[in-house]
């Protein structure tokens, strides 16, 4: 089954728990630009596609291949109101461990290259 990019974005928001206008405020979008993006009628900027991918900590590729299902790290944290700022330590977080993850990836590679 093929899924679009606004389908997975929309699936790792709500897994997440966030609404659209955190995704929006996240990314200094408009609310209904999200709304859009989601249903498919309209792209997101490969840019936003990035920060979007470090903030749901998934790669860029995962997200534009659509017969590639998404899974994702997930960061648990406990806040009533969620501000952009926390978005945005969430995203660096989750670069960081990506990062770390494909690093392992090539290093076990390397190993049984060796």
């Amino acid at each position: 089954m093929t899924n679009t990019i606004g389908q997975k974005i929309k699936a790792l928001r709500e897994k997440a728990g966030l609404n659209q206008m955190h995704i929006a405020q996240f990314l200094e979008m408009d609310q209904s630009t999200i709304s859009k993006c989601e249903k498919g009628e309209r792209q997101f900027q490969v840019d936003h596609l990035e920060r979007l991918g470090n903030l749901f900590g998934v790669s860029l590729s995962d997200l534009m291949n659509e017969d590639v299902p998404v899974a994702h790290l997930q960061i648990a944290f406990r806040a009533n109101g969620i501000q952009v700022e926390d978005l945005n330590a969430i995203a660096d977080i989750q670069k960081i461990a990506l990062n770390l993850d494909k690093m392992h990836a090539i290093l076990r590679e390397n190993l049984h290259e060796a």
